[in-house]
C-alpha cells in the first residue's frame, strides 16, 4: 500500500500539483490546473456511453396511382421499425424512444407535406399521421404535429413496429407523372 502512495506522491510532484498553504491563496496557474482536472475527471466519470443502441429503419408509403377524379382521399400505409436489440454495456436501464419525422424537403412545411413531380415543377400535397384515422399529423411536436414516444424500451428487446398512415387529400389538378419527397426519421432516446 505505501509503494502505491509513494508512486501517487511522485505522479503529483512531477506534474507541479503542489498544495499551497491556503492563507497565501493559489496562483492563477495553479487554479487553471485545477479546474482542468477537476473538468478531466468530471468529463471521464460522467460521459455517458455514446455508441448507438437503437437503429430506425423505414418501409415506405407508397400511394401507388393516384385518382386526381376520385371524391374519396387516398390512403396508403408505410412503416418505421425502431430496433434497440444491441443492449450498451450495464448500466442498461429501459429508455423511452422519441420518434419524430421532418418536414417536407419540397414544401417546407409538416402541414402539408409535398411530393414533386420528378419532371415538371409540380407539387402534389399529401401528409403522414400517427393513427389510422389520420387526425394527427406526424411531425416534431411543433406547429399541430405530433409525436410518437415508446415508453420504458428494454434496450434488448425485439424490434418495435409502428405504421405510418399517409393520405393525399382530393381536388388536387395535377400532371401524371412521378412524385416523391424525402423525409427524415429522428429517434431520440
Amino acid at each position: 500500500m505505501t509503494s502505491v502512495i509513494e508512486k501517487y506522491s511522485d505522479i503529483i510532484d512531477t506534474r507541479r500539483f503542489k498544495m499551497r498553504n491556503l492563507s497565501r491563496g493559489f496562483t492563477q496557474r495553479d487554479v487553471k490546473s485545477m479546474l482542468l482536472l477537476f473538468l478531466a475527471i468530471v468529463i471521464f466519470v460522467f460521459v455517458p456511453d455514446a455508441r448507438a443502441a437503437c437503429t430506425v429503419s423505414t418501409t415506405p408509403v407508397n400511394f401507388g396511382s393516384f385518382d386526381m377524379f376520385s371524391p374519396v382521399p387516398f390512403d396508403s400505409t408505410g412503416s418505421i421499425t425502431i430496433d434497440c436489440s444491441i443492449p450498451p454495456p450495464p448500466p442498461n436501464p429501459p429508455v423511452d424512444v422519441r420518434i419524430t419525422i421532418g418536414q417536407s424537403s419540397n414544401s417546407g412545411n409538416f402541414i402539408p407535406r409535398s411530393m414533386k413531380n420528378l419532371a415538371r415543377p409540380e407539387l402534389l400535397n399529401y401528409n403522414l399521421y400517427t393513427n389510422s384515422s389520420r387526425t394527427s399529423v406526424w411531425g416534431d411536436g411543433t406547429g399541430g404535429t405530433s409525436v410518437i414516444t415508446l415508453n420504458k424500451v428494454n434496450r434488448n428487446a425485439p424490434p418495435r413496429v409502428m405504421a405510418v398512415y399517409g393520405r393525399i387529400p382530393t381536388g388536387q389538378d395535377v400532371s401524371a407523372g412521378s412524385y416523391s419527397d424525402t423525409l427524415v426519421v429522428t429517434i431520440t432516446w
